[in-house]
């Protein structure tokens, strides 16, 4: 297993989550890309995207439906300021993994983490795992309870 991949299964193994992760041959860099890889809906797909609150300049994690957008302005009101997309030196850095491969735990510091409402409707979501080839399922309460994130709308 790729190393990223191997961490982001000893994080869920940590959190007392059962799931695997797989790797795939296909990239599922994006929504799109993991839904045909994984065969589900776009929307069982859980986009993790890193923004920064401002003020007071935080960064913040977004879990995000596949068949969703966020809406910045929204968002950011919801949150009490406003929002903006990080750039992929921040991302990684926060983080420790590069764009399109971003988990939803696991991350080099700890991220005030939102999850998309529309995510809780799925019985199953597919969330990436470190690398653009590796997902693992998991059930919406379950990555609720493993990331500490608060439901929101992302409209």
């Amino acid at each position: 297993m790729h190393p990223q991949a191997q961490r982001v299964q000893t994080t869920l193994i940590q959190a007392g989550c059962s799931v695997l992760v797989r790797e795939l041959p296909d990239s599922t860099r994006t929504a799109e890309e993991a839904a045909r890889a994984v065969g589900c809906e776009v929307g069982q797909i859980v986009k993790s995207l890193v923004f920064v609150l401002d003020p007071p300049g935080k960064t913040v994690l977004l879990l995000v439906s596949g068949a969703n957008r966020v809406n910045e302005k929204s968002v950011g009101e919801k949150l009490g300021g406003r929002l903006s997309k990080a750039s992929a030196a921040q991302v990684e850095a926060d983080t420790g993994f590069v764009i399109g491969g971003v988990p939803p735990l696991g991350h080099k510091k700890p991220l005030e983490t939102y999850v998309d409402e529309d995510l809780l409707h799925y019985e199953i979501v597919w969330a990436a795992a470190g690398t653009p080839h590796a997902v693992f399922p998991i059930t919406p309460a379950e990555l609720i309870r493993i990331t500490g994130a608060t439901p929101l709308s992302m409209r």
